[in-house]
């Protein structure tokens, strides 16, 4: 039985994001992923104005006389949100932890999903796989993805972004839009990353709190590792200090966002101390200009 409390976070979020999605982003979605991918239908005699490209040649020559592949769009699709729940996934100095507006998100990709009659899934993984929902249509299962991703206790603090792609490769066989939800603060992913890509559309969705990226002048400072488990001081006094760690900081996101387009992954990136629906229509535009 869920407390009372989350049920009542899981109704507030499914209005918001509900809401959201209705008003602002369904359209996006649909005009970005939907017919995407094609799928063979049948053969047919060639007809004046068909592409050539499209011929038959195996038919043709046993038949004698032109045929041609015809396709049509794939207009269901495979959504799945692979939600990173490790240990610094439970950090944040702003309205909400990073956990929280990941959940919040995931929401909103579900809720999307859902309402252009696509089956969602939901991998959420630290140092393992620890639950996999299946793909499926329909309201009540969205709400139950939208509970896993809200009230979900993980027992991992690590972070292994290629096991729960390689774990997504042995359940998902059909291209899918895969939406990998995480800090990204792990290593050894940019290979199994770059060959789910090539089986699938994945968009990788980063978050970030502003004191991953910055110090206030505060003194001493008492820093945790939340997957490590280790603490270390920082006097955020010292200029030199606080810039070492900001300097740190931007090469992370910088060689983060230089992987992704390395490997021809795109990506969000949003913030717990902004509104994060303005990077998701960015990003919709971003990809409806390219198609």
């Amino acid at each position: 039985m869920l407390p009372k409390e989350i049920i009542r976070k899981i109704r507030r979020i499914e209005i918001t994001t509900s809401r959201l999605v209705t008003d602002i982003l369904s359209g996006q979605y649909e005009s970005v992923f939907k017919g995407r991918g094609i799928e063979f239908d049948e053969v047919r005699e060639y007809q004046p104005g068909d592409e050539i490209r499209s011929i038959d040649w195996n038919v043709t020559a046993r038949m004698g006389h032109p045929y041609i592949k015809k396709y049509v769009e794939e207009r269901q699709l495979t959504v799945m949100i692979l939600l990173d729940a490790s240990g610094s996934s439970y950090f944040g100095t702003t309205r909400r932890l990073k956990n929280e507006l990941a959940a919040e998100v995931s929401s909103i990709l579900a809720f999307a999903a859902v309402q252009n009659n696509d089956r969602v899934g939901l991998i959420v993984f630290t140092d393992r796989v620890e639950k996999y929902i299946p793909p499926r249509k329909g309201l009540q299962h969205v709400l139950r993805v939208v509970r896993e991703a809200i009230y979900f206790k993980p027992k991992g603090k690590g972070t292994d972004i290629a096991g729960a792609l390689e774990f997504l490769d042995g359940v998902i066989t059909r291209r899918a839009v895969v939406f990998v939800i995480s800090d990204f603060f792990a290593k050894d992913f940019k290979k199994p990353l770059s060959i789910a890509n090539k089986k699938h559309d994945v968009v990788a969705v980063t978050i970030t709190d502003p004191r991953e990226t910055e110090l206030p002048k505060a003194g001493l400072v008492e820093v945790a590792d939340a997957e490590k488990g280790s603490f270390f001081l920082i006097d955020t006094a010292n200029a030199r200090q606080r810039e070492a760690y900001a300097a740190k900081s931007r090469r992370m996101i910088e060689e983060r966002s230089r992987l992704f387009g390395s490997i021809s992954v795109d990506h969000i990136d949003i913030r717990t101390d902004k509104p994060y629906i303005e990077e998701f229509i960015k990003f919709f535009r971003m990809r409806k200009r390219r198609i």
